[in-house]
């Protein structure tokens, strides 16, 4: 698997559902189309609900992977669907 580029991070995982979208989504927004966002959030509510918001949005959620301390690693294409078929 090659390296993917990360553009930006964010670590959302003293905020509590539903802001963590909102929070992801105001990051995404400072990206450029095709610029790829890290976040670190918290499993249960927000690991469930972020990446289907996100996708609902038209990005495209490349990895989700559970980290060593619990929380988990998020890797988030911005408008990763738009202009074209979801993968």
């Amino acid at each position: 698997m090659k390296d993917e580029t990360i553009n930006a991070s964010i670590d959302i995982t003293n905020v509590v559902c539903p802001i963590t979208f909102v929070k992801t989504k105001v990051a995404l927004e400072e990206l450029a189309d095709g610029e790829t966002l890290e976040v670190k959030l918290n499993e249960g509510e927000p690991v469930q609900n972020v990446p289907r918001s996100l996708k609902d949005e038209g990005h495209k959620v490349t990895r989700i992977e559970k980290l060593d301390d619990g929380t988990y690693r998020l890797l988030v294409i911005k408008g990763g669907l738009t202009g074209g078929f979801p993968a």
